[in-house]
């Protein structure tokens, strides 16, 4: 038979694997849950952008949807409008230090960046 020591460190190992494994599973779920809701919102900016592609085909007239007529306006215009949903391509550094919004490391970066040049 084996001793008491023996048995609490058999227990012990076990009661830790049981725990590691719990753990272990909730973080594989965890990821994976993070990884569908990706999936999903991905798959929900598709077909925004190609609601409003077609919406602007649809409303524009006919001799209007390209120079040429043949649709390459439509074809870029889904990421046109990824580049725009960008909050950094509004984004505009205000140099004037009396404006309430005025971003000094900004405006220093942006002039360091033109030096360099």
């Amino acid at each position: 038979m084996a001793s008491s020591g023996v048995n609490v460190l058999r227990y012990s190992a076990l009661l830790g694997g049981i725990l590691y494994g719990f753990q272990h599973q909730r973080t594989i779920y965890a990821k994976q849950h993070a990884q569908d809701v990706e999936r999903e919102y991905q798959s929900k900016e598709s077909l925004i952008a190609k609601a409003k592609a077609a919406y602007l085909q649809k409303s524009l007239p006919p001799g209007k949807k390209t120079a040429g007529g043949d649709g390459t306006f439509i074809a870029i215009l889904p990421r046109f409008l990824s580049i725009c949903a960008n909050p950094a391509f509004w984004r505009a550094v205000i140099s004037d230090p009396d404006d309430p919004k005025f971003d000094l490391e900004a405006y220093l970066t942006l002039k360091m960046a033109d030096e360099a040049k």
